[in-house]
């Protein structure tokens, strides 16, 4: 029977690679450790080792193959005895792996790869016994599973009995000689120096860790991939619970799409300036309310949304669900999350009871003493950085609000006014849609409102 090369994960994330490079060409002999193959991932170009003896019999997937999925056949080895020109893909070109008890965390197999782009990483030859021996070279058989894991333990492969295929060492040996103490400690390797003044030292050998992390993964495979004590773990709280799953649910579920625009804020810089001022004073001497930039933003989407209807509305699955009133969310940063209070039939209040309104509401989110019913619901919301100078972002809906508007930091900026330059000042938000419910156009339009009324903020206070 030929023996079958499979696309191997070289990281627990891993799904495709590329095929970049056969080192070896059909009819070539292939011996225990041979290189057979580059493959390239996001991150990083890795090689393809042997761990049979025989002759290259067929390439199924030719080099520059891009987007090969793990698992797939890539070549067939010919075995002892076995003509090579008799071997055949057949229909084992699209053969996935069998069963393996050595797999990354990802569920790949791992028999013919190592996740290490160094020319020496390791191979071995088996004793009779089965148990793992160093080769003359100092090279070591073992999986990259294997040899992560040691590496994060300290432990010294060489005195690990491997169970593996050819007394391959494998996870289970690692994890069985950590139970019992039995390994010897390694010391840390370390990088070699320039041999010359100028030299460049070799970088050091990527990493497993391509691309996202995908749902699922676990903790202990996390931590697997860290040297041990390089990281201090953080129980998730109930708050940060909720969140996670809620981000997660809504940009897995949730079609968001962007718009941003530029607004000028003179006019509404100049208004806010003359409305606190003229507030009256308490008993105590001090101003019966002050106007932020962020009670405007509030009262102007609000109005916004009575003006375009059809962008308030959220998603209800089998329906649209359009609302006569803008209860409007506000993002509120308190210690380990947020909370996102609702301000309700924000279009109907006055900007000083939207301010007195929002400061209760952010002191009592802090000290996480919010009712349900306080910030449950609403159409949309505001989260404001421009209080940390960020420029421009794009925030992360809410469900089930159908947008957000992210506010960035007002700042001096050059325009051209009649023909001319002109310094303002102006900041850029950005509305992230919900494209089940609010189209680009319909996007666009309430937009479009939220700038007028900012510039022209006078209709904020009738």
């Amino acid at each position: 029977m030929p023996i079958n090369v499979l696309m191997p994960a070289l990281s627990p994330t891993m799904e495709k690679g590329n095929l970049a490079k056969w080192l070896k060409k059909e009819g070539d002999t292939v011996k225990s450790g041979d290189v057979l193959a580059e493959i390239e991932t996001d991150k990083a170009t890795m090689e393809v080792e042997a761990i049979d003896e025989g002759v290259l019999a067929k390439i199924v997937v030719p080099e520059g193959t891009a987007d090969v999925p793990v698992n797939d056949l890539i070549a067939l080895i010919a075995g002892e005895g076995e003509d090579p020109k008799s071997v055949s893909a057949g229909a084992g070109a699209g053969a996935k792996a069998k069963p393996a008890e050595d797999r990354t965390p990802g569920g790949g197999t791992m028999a013919y790869a190592r996740v290490d782009a160094a020319p020496d990483a390791a191979k071995a030859e088996a004793k009779p016994n089965g148990a793992t021996r160093p080769q003359a070279d100092g090279r070591i058989f073992a999986s990259p599973l294997a040899r992560r894991i040691a590496k994060q333990e300290g432990i010294d492969l060489s005195r690990i009995a491997g169970s593996g295929p050819h007394g391959r060492v494998i996870e289970r040996d690692v994890r069985a000689a950590l139970a019992e103490g039995g390994a010897t400690k390694a010391p840390a390797p370390a990088r070699p120096a320039p041999k010359e003044a100028g030299e460049a030292v070799p970088p050091a050998a990527p990493t497993a860790t391509a691309g996202a992390l995908p749902l699922g993964l676990k903790a202990e495979q996390v931590k697997a991939m860290f040297d041990k004590g390089s990281y201090e773990e953080i129980p998730l709280d109930g708050m940060r619970k909720t969140i996670a799953k809620r981000l997660v649910e809504s940009k897995q579920t949730v079609p968001h799409f962007y718009l941003s625009l530029d607004v000028e804020l003179d006019a509404l810089l100049a208004l806010r300036e003359q409305v606190n001022a003229g507030a009256g004073q308490d008993k105590d001497g001090k101003p019966l309310f002050k106007l932020s930039v962020n009670d405007f933003v509030i009262k102007a989407l609000a109005l916004a949304l009575q003006r375009v209807p059809n962008a308030n509305a959220v998603w209800a699955e089998d329906r649209i669900l359009k609302f006569r009133h803008s209860d409007v969310g506000v993002a509120v940063a308190v210690e380990g999350g947020l909370f996102t209070p609702v301000i309700r039939k924000a279009e109907q209040k006055t900007l000083s009871t939207i301010s007195a309104e929002m400061k209760d509401l952010a002191g009592r989110a802090r000290t996480k003493k919010l009712k349900p019913d306080e910030y449950q619901g609403g159409a949309t919301a505001v989260s404001n950085l421009g209080m940390y100078g960020i420029k421009e972002f794009g925030a992360v809906i809410n469900p089930p609000h159908g947008t957000i508007l992210a506010v960035g930091a007002g700042e001096a900026r050059v325009v051209v006014k009649n023909g001319a330059p002109a310094v303002v000042q102006a900041m850029t938000v950005t509305l992230s849609c919900d494209h089940r419910v609010v189209d680009g156009a319909l996007g666009a339009e309430l937009l479009a409102a939220f700038k007028g009324l900012i510039e022209s903020p006078m209709g904020m206070l009738v």
